[in-house]
């Protein structure tokens, strides 16, 4: 199937469920729920992240309610949610919702609890989270590692897809960002992760909003039709729940 095939095969309704229903009711702290997307200026602007230690700017009830109404762990959904929060100021244009980034989560590690990890409460996995060597067997790429890639995935040899949300040490080293105020950017940190993989989905300039916009978004993340199909059937299912 083509990639416009597949844009096509979405339909409206059920794409719109997964889009709109993930961006209804994040809210920070202290503001009153509203529907709709929270207010940012125009264009983009540059804005900071919470400090290390000022708590999340994700409402408590809000968080509590979808942790209880999709079985997502609190962890990991306030890592969508201060992700989704910041991007709306940042990239007001890509309308990112929290649900696209859950079903990226889900399908890359189950929300970081592939292998029997957890997510601790400042984000990072209790063990490392690796994808398969990138030795250029069975058909994968061959990408060496280095110092700074070996300190994420422990292989001297030959890099690995690391972390939460699975990413190429290349691709993080362009894209990495510090999701928590920490001033670190771990890939093995669902803070971390969350954000930068919504910058990734924001960085082409489309309108996640609609269906051709979100499918390119999500290709790009994952050159596989399957995956796109996988990852909407996933954000449907939680914006429906």
């Amino acid at each position: 199937m083509t990639r416009g095939a597949l844009t096509a095969s979405i339909g409206a309704v059920v794409f719109l469920v997964a889009v709109v229903a993930g961006c209804l009711v994040l809210v920070s702290r202290g503001s009153t729920a509203q529907p709709g997307y929270l207010p940012a200026p125009a264009g983009s602007v540059a804005v900071a992240p919470p400090a290390a230690g000022t708590g999340s700017p994700v409402s408590p009830t809000w968080l509590a309610d979808q942790v209880a109404r999709t079985g997502i762990g609190s962890v990991a959904v306030d890592a969508y949610a201060r992700a989704t929060l910041r991007l709306a100021a940042e990239r007001p244009s890509c309308h990112l919702g929290w649900t696209t980034l859950a079903a990226l989560g889900w399908v890359e590690t189950g929300h970081g609890t592939h292998g029997g990890a957890a997510l601790r409460a400042d984000g990072t996995t209790t063990h490392r989270i690796l994808g398969p060597a990138l030795s250029g067997a069975g058909g994968l790429a061959a990408i060496r590692s280095d110092a700074e890639s070996a300190s994420w995935h422990g292989d001297s040899t030959w890099d690995h897809a690391v972390g939460p949300l699975q990413f190429i040490p290349s691709t993080w080293r362009r894209w990495g960002s510090d999701g928590n105020g920490d001033g670190v950017s771990d890939p093995n940190n669902m803070f971390d992760a969350a954000y930068t993989a919504g910058r990734y989905l924001c960085a082409s300039g489309v309108d996640l909003r609609t269906g051709q916009g979100w499918s390119r978004a999500v290709h790009s993340y994952n050159h596989s039709e399957e995956y796109v199909r996988s990852v909407l059937a996933q954000a449907n299912s939680y914006a429906t729940r």
